[in-house]
């Protein structure tokens, strides 16, 4: 799931000879209204998809595709058999799908286990809490560790109490405000924790809305600073730690957690493609990723955003479709170790940055789209709206800022336009990195129309007479 927001860095790329790719200057032989005029030419063959998607044979496909897998395989965790078994699954379908260049690229990624965790409060009174340990965490002596809790509600709390906290579990009760705002602290929460001596840290889950869920995600340790053991609480139970120490009660927890990091592994990006017709060497990437948390199915984050990317090219292979740039699929793997399938992947194709036009990833939800969030230079921008029109007739038109994602930044941060998918970020919250991230979540009537948007973009963009223009 993306997080962080990068910075666009803009680049000065030489113009292709082919495709009147436009870098350097940004300036095209071409009028805007003569662009507007080529894209409006697509209304036909977006209506075509949208009926094909929403109402046709395919409606529900890329759905029922997505339950079969992860009703089969469960729950995919960077380096598990899980994944594994899901990537070797993924790649035999596509390529019975017909599509083209079907292949893995091979990557190392991150091998943790959470193995058997559990917290009890033990004073004021007994209570079991529910709990899950944070990625890449360290685990806890056998006997576990049992010490009083210091409950802060910021970094700036904690460090004005630092004295209080040696010795302690360190209990954060953030507000949530935003996922991108609030995240830092389950990011972070372990090593400011240890700065101040720290036994180990408890981090009130970054969730919009809770009914006792715990939601895990990764954190990361810093050079220099003790490793301490770090997992995720519910809202309901940091909340009522913070009422109790309000009240002046002490609290002391037992914590056990018997999570271990291993070496890496070996993995996989999956990738299959369209191949261009007139322009093949130039590409628009869709994607998602195929790893998930150990908890739940892994249905919404980011089976969605993967099955809706498949299913964009099946539409356009449906309809007898061929670009003229070629349409790239990739499913990362380990993106949720911070995207490390995706940093291989932009390391062994970086060569060939001036023939991206757009990279595309949901990683958001794929439930009733809002619009397409874009970032690009502002001729691309007006070209992703006239782009956008098309999709009239299922009523989402928007384009919004921040279209960056975990999996494309480094794409975007090296000026290549980028775009993704915007639904309903407070549902998609709500069973982000949870035991409730399942198939139950999913509404194949959403994702039809999700996968609708996905196609329609991306089929146009990549079919254009000209790249989208950069900065």
């Amino acid at each position: 799931m993306k997080f962080l927001l990068f910075t666009f860095v803009g680049a000065h790329l030489l113009a292709l000879n082919s495709g009147k790719a436009i870098f350097r200057n940004d300036t095209s032989q071409r009028t805007f209204q003569e662009i507007k005029e080529e894209i409006a030419r697509y209304g036909d063959v977006a209506k075509a998809i949208i009926d094909l998607a929403v109402y046709g044979k395919a409606q529900n496909r890329s759905y029922e595709r997505l339950a079969l897998l992860v009703d089969t395989v469960g729950s995919r965790l960077s380096g598990s058999k899980g994944l594994e078994k899901a990537i070797q699954i993924m790649c035999q379908n596509l390529k019975e799908d017909g599509l083209e260049n079907v292949h893995l690229e091979p990557v190392k990624i991150p091998h943790w286990e959470r193995g058997e965790e559990s917290a009890v409060m033990l004073e004021p009174r007994m209570q079991k809490m529910a709990i899950l340990g944070l990625g890449s965490s360290i685990g806890t002596p056998p006997e576990g560790i049992t010490a009083e809790v210091l409950v802060v509600t910021s970094f700036d709390e904690l460090r004005r109490r630092a004295q209080e906290a040696r010795g302690k579990i360190v209990v954060y009760n953030q507000p949530y405000t935003n996922y991108s705002s609030t995240v830092k602290y389950r990011v972070q929460g372990a090593v400011e924790a240890a700065k101040v001596g720290a036994l180990a840290s408890l981090i009130r889950s970054v969730a919009s809305f809770s009914i006792y869920s715990p939601h895990t995600g990764i954190q990361e340790y810093q050079d220099g600073v003790p490793q301490i053991p770090t997992a995720c609480i519910t809202v309901e139970d940091a909340e009522m730690m913070s009422r109790m120490v309000s009240r002046g009660s002490k609290i002391v927890i037992q914590l056990k957690m018997g999570a271990k990091n291993y070496p890496d592994a070996d993995s996989f990006n999956t990738v299959a493609e369209i191949i261009g017709s007139k322009y093949p060497e130039q590409v628009v990437l869709v994607s998602g990723h195929l790893d998930s948390w150990d908890v739940g199915q892994g249905a919404m984050d980011d089976g969605g955003g993967a099955f809706i990317s498949w299913e964009a090219l099946s539409l356009i292979q449906d309809l007898g479709l061929r670009p003229k740039r070629t349409l790239r699929l990739v499913l990362w793997t380990a993106e949720e170790q911070g995207g490390v399938g995706a940093f291989h992947y932009y390391q062994s194709h970086k060569a060939n940055i001036s023939n991206y036009s757009l990279v595309m990833e949901s990683d958001a939800g794929t439930f009733l789209p809002s619009g397409l969030q874009f970032t690009g230079s502002e001729k691309a921008r007006a070209i992703m709206k006239e782009v956008m029109s098309l999709l009239q007739p299922i009523n989402v038109t928007q384009v919004f800022s921040a279209g960056e994602g975990t999996d494309i930044n480094f794409w975007i941060q090296d000026g290549v336009p980028g775009a993704s998918l915007l639904d309903d970020l407070y549902k998609y919250f709500s069973f982000h990195h949870s035991r409730g991230d399942t198939m139950t979540a999913m509404d194949p009537k959403q994702m039809n129309v999700a996968a609708a948007v996905w196609a329609v973009v991306s089929y146009v963009v990549a079919d254009m007479e000209e790249m989208l223009p950069r900065s």
